[in-house]
């Protein structure tokens, strides 16, 4: 990252979801020696307090806002969008890193899958809600922190939810193909905006997201502990897809170790499709087939023209 280390972003904001801890952190850490005010959004309001209280001693940077953002919660992230709207004049780049990993089965306030609901479904709505902001922006950036583990999904349009069957490392899978997905089709749809639009895998990471996995998965891990990522270096990536320069034609792209993937993710499902299964509402998300019968269990999040 050494070749980065000149990038300024003085007089820029930057948002970052899930910023108290792990990825999230080092990210606000490293983006933070650059200038910028940085807007903390975690769902543990004490602990954001405390990484920004860290990361202002060791940068020097006071510019840094914890807001509350809880992503499992439409309400909650209807409520800090407003807030951001109404508080700020421009957005130059949204990190959408915050997630949840191969927990057991559980839903969000909404009634969805959790991991689909946080990793996905969020991040889709918060995106939505301050793509105007973003737009007047630019130049500016959208970043959505996915995973390798994509390969191992597949969006189970008949049982989003994994009501049916769960599991945790399918729906973990689903969720961060999803973030792919949906990374494709928007920088489609933003094409002459100059916002730029980015996926990535951070790599095998040590962080508290390995909590949930089951004791035996997690002395595995252990045992390859030195072949794992400190979170500083896991962030690597979504620090260069935030300030790397001459990206303008990898819009779109997924991105490995600072490199951008150029291929589609293997899987037959066209991203407009996708794209047009998971729409905004200004009221709730509700389930709903589409016309063709081609998803039998969309979900709909009322159709507005904003990223049409």
């Amino acid at each position: 990252m050494k070749k980065l280390s000149s990038y300024r972003l003085d007089d820029k904001i930057v948002l970052i979801t899930g910023a108290n801890t792990g990825i999230g952190k080092e990210t606000a850490r490293d983006l933070a020696r650059r200038g910028p005010l940085v807007i903390m959004a975690c769902r543990d309001v004490e602990k954001g307090e405390a990484a920004a209280k860290e990361i202002m001693e060791e940068t020097g940077n006071s510019l840094l806002v914890v807001k509350r953002l809880d992503l499992a919660d439409t309400k909650s992230i209807r409520e800090f969008a407003q807030q951001v709207n109404e508080e700020y004049q421009h957005l130059d780049i949204l990190i959408n890193n915050a997630g949840v990993m191969m927990c057991p089965y559980s839903k969000t306030a909404d009634g969805f899958e959790l991991q689909f609901g946080v990793n996905h479904l969020g991040h889709f709505l918060l995106t939505y809600l301050l793509i105007d902001l973003i737009k007047r922006s630019s130049p500016s950036r959208i970043i959505n922190v996915s995973s390798h583990a994509h390969n191992m999904g597949s969006i189970n349009f008949d049982d989003l939810n994994s009501e049916k069957s769960y599991n945790s490392v399918k729906a973990y899978a689903q969720s961060k193909l999803a973030n792919i997905l949906f990374t494709r089709e928007l920088a489609r749809k933003l094409e002459g905006t100059s916002v730029l639009v980015f996926t990535l895998h951070p790599g095998v990471v040590r962080t508290e997201l390995a909590r949930h996995l089951n004791p035996v998965v997690r002395f595995g891990l252990a045992l390859l502990r030195p072949f794992t990522k400190s979170p500083s270096s896991g962030a690597e990536t979504t620090i260069y897809c935030a300030v790397a320069d001459g990206l303008e034609e990898e819009t779109g792209q997924y991105f490995r170790k600072a490199v951008s993937i150029i291929k589609d993710p293997a899987h037959p499902r066209h991203f407009s499709t996708f794209f047009c299964w998971t729409k905004i509402q200004k009221s709730e998300i509700t389930y709903q087939p589409t016309e063709e019968h081609l998803l039998p269990a969309a979900i709909r999040l009322l159709n507005e023209p904003t990223l049409q």
